[in-house]
């Protein structure tokens, strides 16, 4: 992983004053180019108001962090927010967290994302994650696979079965 590198709280502060002007005019492609920006503090703002702004646009950026990001918390914004976005375009980032990030932490969030989505393409993922060797992930894999349960007993997906899938 590489070295976590930080700028300045003035220089972040003033960087954020920029984010919030585009964000203000959902300039799309301003928050790609932060995806690489090399403070983790704005990759992970970053990733978060791209998935916001740029919907089912996002998907694809975001999944990159996912899988090529340094920072286990960027990895893990990134995860969470895919899981958000709710599009099948999603999983096969998230399945590839789930099996091989080297972070307990992201493999936690990938799995919990997949519940979120709530598709029955995780599910095969989420049982394979109740043999992982962190504790942490095979719990999220049971939450996760308990909300595809449910969403397929009631053959409904909501903001109730996106909120309590992880």
């Amino acid at each position: 992983m590489a070295a976590i590198k930080y700028i300045t709280s003035a220089e972040r502060i003033q960087l954020f004053e920029e984010m919030e002007r585009q964000f203000d005019q959902k300039k799309v492609s301003y928050f790609k180019k932060l995806l690489t920006h090399k403070d983790s503090v704005v990759r992970t703002r970053a990733v978060c108001i791209l998935a916001d702004i740029a919907g089912q646009g996002a998907v694809a950026p975001v999944g990159r962090v996912l899988k090529n990001d340094g920072n286990d918390l960027v990895r893990h914004e990134a995860a969470f927010s895919l899981g958000q976005l709710g599009f099948s375009t999603g999983i096969k980032p998230l399945a590839d967290a789930v099996k091989n990030d080297p972070s307990l932490f992201v493999r936690h969030e990938a799995a919990v994302a997949l519940g979120v989505i709530g598709s029955e393409e995780g599910r095969k993922i989420l049982r394979d994650a109740l043999k992982d060797e962190s504790e942490e992930v095979r719990d999220s894999a049971v939450v996760a696979l308990a909300n595809l349960d449910y969403i397929k007993s009631v053959n409904r997906r909501n903001q109730f079965t996106r909120m309590t899938g992880g």
